[in-house]
């Protein structure tokens, strides 16, 4: 069995390049090149001023820009390599040939990953300022959300507001598509469940068998890692070339165990690590050593959102980061191409994390801005009809403009607001009786059709 993509990624798979053509010279080969064309220039290379390493180029990169006066290729790689050596952290993990992995601690990582730490850790639920009422419901839109995102990174088809309406309904899923989100939200709800619990392999082949059930063509393969008599899963470029093989399979407990270990460690270890960079080399760990036939990629995504929030990071579950992955899956994968050929080192790969986890928290934030303007705005209309509506009523008006719902039925509000199906029916034909929704004829169960000009409707209703 071959996988188009890092830690199953198949989405986009044929249309994007995910292999390296250049790969990096070691500090030893390129060292060795210098000196051939020219002994001296070497020292001053060793000795030279410090270089903008700001946006940590892989050497592939390098090869399409020009480098900085004075320098050509070789030397300017030199003296990269040389600054990220000098502030390496080695890291408790070895690819398969026993070489160490480690990251370069330098500022752009510390920045970003201080700034996540501040702008995450240290809130509750209630820390977007807003109703519990409402925190429910941006939490369950951000759970909605990277369940889609992560799923459809791996193939599923099922469109946003068809997944979305299929959860908050609670309808049976149709296809592989709606079962591999349904399977991630679930799985997302026992993450935080079991936020505040060590991670163990045997919650992680618990989490696996939630991501994956239903899903597999061997029903033996969820919730299992790969033996040694499994054809381990490899991943391949468009041209069949194997870009990574994974570890053997008879390591795959010990590596699990130690990834683990390493996910549990605290703030008070020496050296002193980031929570935030733990919880991404957790995240990379699954994804390199590959525990499953499939799955691999939800579940290390669903690790990471566990390591931030067992470290107090508590508004990253409001934070769908698979939906930015999802937009350049390429670069998602590069980051872990470059890490394994650059000598181990992840930097690549955490940079890249950083950089998206960053971005996902803004889109959160400005949807959270968005959401509050609108429903002021909403509330302010509802207020002009005290009387006609009641609590429900009002919940429910702005669940359906906030959402853009264009029909319903008594069921899916009966789950929504956990009321009897005959109590979402009455406060359905309320609205009706106001021209809010209209009823179809002659089907049952009965759909209620929201008019276009809803919002038309409310302001005369108010006025």
């Amino acid at each position: 069995m071959k996988a188009k993509f890092w830690a199953n990624f198949v989405f986009f798979a044929s249309l994007q390049r995910v292999t390296v053509k250049h790969s990096a010279p070691t500090s030893q080969e390129v060292q060795k090149r210098i000196r051939l064309a020219d002994e001296s220039r070497l020292l001053e290379v060793l000795l030279g001023p410090r270089i903008d390493d700001t946006h940590y180029h892989h050497w592939e990169q390098l090869q399409h820009r020009r480098p900085p006066a004075g320098m050509n290729h070789d030397e300017w790689w030199m003296s990269l390599k040389l600054q990220r050596l000098n502030v390496r952290r080695d890291l408790p993990f070895a690819d398969k040939s026993g070489q160490p992995f480690w990251f370069a601690y330098n500022d752009e990582v510390l920045r970003l990953s201080e700034e996540i730490a501040r702008r995450t850790g240290g809130l509750t639920s209630s820390g977007t300022g807003q109703s519990d009422r409402s925190n429910r419901r941006y939490l369950l839109q951000s759970l909605l959300e990277e369940a889609i995102t992560s799923s459809q990174l791996e193939g599923a088809s099922t469109s946003r507001k068809h997944a979305k309406r299929m959860i908050e309904a609670g309808v049976r899923p149709a296809t592989i598509s709606d079962q591999m989100i349904v399977n991630n939200f679930l799985a997302m709800q026992d993450v935080k469940a079991n936020a505040a619990n060590p991670l163990t392999a045997a919650f992680v082949l618990e989490l696996h068998a939630t991501l994956t059930a239903n899903t597999l063509a061997d029903s033996h393969e969820v919730g299992r890692l790969q033996s040694p008599s499994d054809e381990r899963v490899s991943v391949v470029d468009q041209q069949e070339r194997v870009t990574h093989a994974p570890p053997p399979a008879e390591t795959l407990p010990d590596r699990l165990a130690l990834t683990c270990d390493f996910a549990n460690g605290t703030v008070d270890e020496v050296p002193y690590l980031s929570p935030v960079i733990r919880a991404i080399v957790t995240h990379f760990m699954f994804g390199y050593d590959h525990y499953f036939s499939d799955g691999n990629g939800r579940t290390a995504r669903a690790a990471f959102y566990w390591a931030m929030l067992h470290n107090g990071y508590h508004l990253a579950e409001h934070v769908a980061i698979s939906r930015v992955l999802r937009e350049a899956p390429a670069q998602y994968a590069m980051a872990y191409e470059y890490s394994e050929d650059d000598e181990g080192d992840i930097t690549y790969f955490i940079l890249h994390q950083l950089r998206a986890f960053k971005r996902a928290l803004e889109d959160f934030e400005e949807y959270v801005r968005s959401k509050v303007d609108q429903g002021l705005q909403m509330r302010e209309t509802l207020r002009a009809s005290a009387g006609l509506l009641n609590e429900r009523q009002v919940a429910l008006l702005e669940w359906i403009a906030r959402e853009e719902i264009p029909r319903l039925v008594a069921k899916e509000v009966a789950h929504r607001f956990n009321v009897t199906e005959q109590t979402a029916r009455n406060d359905l034909k309320g609205l009706n009786k106001l021209g809010l929704v209209q009823p179809s004829s002659g089907r049952r169960p009965t759909v209620w059709a929201v008019p276009k000009d809803l919002s038309a409707r409310l302001d005369a209703l108010g006025d």
